[in-house]
């Protein structure tokens, strides 16, 4: 290893997020998974119990923050830096954008061995993270808040934001499909990343963990 410099890249509300983000998305997927594979039975007087109660309401609680903080992260996009941005934007008219995804693809699945540095996301990371943190955080909140506005009844907040989808998807049962399956593809979009991110702090020629939790990316001109 021989020089290196540091760029400040990531900002305090974008780090915080993140983490913020992390955390409810792993209490969303645990509970929903509860919710969805109920255990058969919970021991103990039954008036003594609210199991399933309690797991519903910390679902909801860890779908606001989950909200809220999309909302927040979508104004920092634009009250932020260039890299708070990335995540929304897609220059898709560029070539080098797709030159760039097609260089990371070959770089993942180990078809290269040259190893680039950039500033904030690659272009396949944005594409990947547009995909997980807007498209499908949008049908999480979307199907989620649809199926709690059934709950509430109708001309609850709930229905009147959210009650399209039901009609839109077909009926209440696809609603939950979706909302299931979005919750795979979140699951395994986060796996992927953490993989991503770990193998790039180990491999690559640029700092990816410690960054975010910093701020700043370190970049070696050499690493052997």
């Amino acid at each position: 290893m021989t020089s290196a410099k540091s760029l400040y890249i990531w900002q305090v509300p974008v780090r915080i997020w993140h983490a913020v983000n992390g955390i409810a998305i792993l209490v969303l997927c645990v509970t929903g998974w509860l919710i969805g594979n109920p255990p058969p039975s919970v021991g103990g007087e039954a008036s003594e119990r609210f199991l399933m109660g309690d797991l519903r309401f910390v679902h909801l609680v860890a779908a606001h923050v989950f909200a809220v903080g999309m909302l927040v992260r979508l104004y920092w996009a634009f009250a932020g830096n260039e890299y708070s941005r990335q995540m929304f934007v897609l220059p898709v008219w560029r070539a080098d954008f797709w030159e760039e995804i097609g260089y990371r693809l070959r770089y993942y699945f180990f078809v290269t061995k040259e190893k680039r540095i950039e500033s904030g996301h690659n272009a396949l990371a944005r594409v990947a993270y547009f995909g997980a943190n807007v498209v499908l955080a949008f049908v999480l909140i979307a199907t989620g808040y649809a199926m709690h506005g059934q709950q509430l009844g109708d001309g609850s907040w709930a229905d009147s934001l959210f009650g399209w989808v039901v009609p839109l998807l077909g009926n209440a049962q696809e609603v939950r499909m979706w909302h299931y399956t979005s919750m795979w593809l979140m699951v395994s979009f986060v796996i992927v990343h953490v993989y991503l991110a770990v193998r790039a702090d180990i491999t690559g020629v640029q700092s990816s963990v410690g960054s975010m939790v910093s701020g700043w990316r370190t970049y070696w001109r050499k690493r052997d």
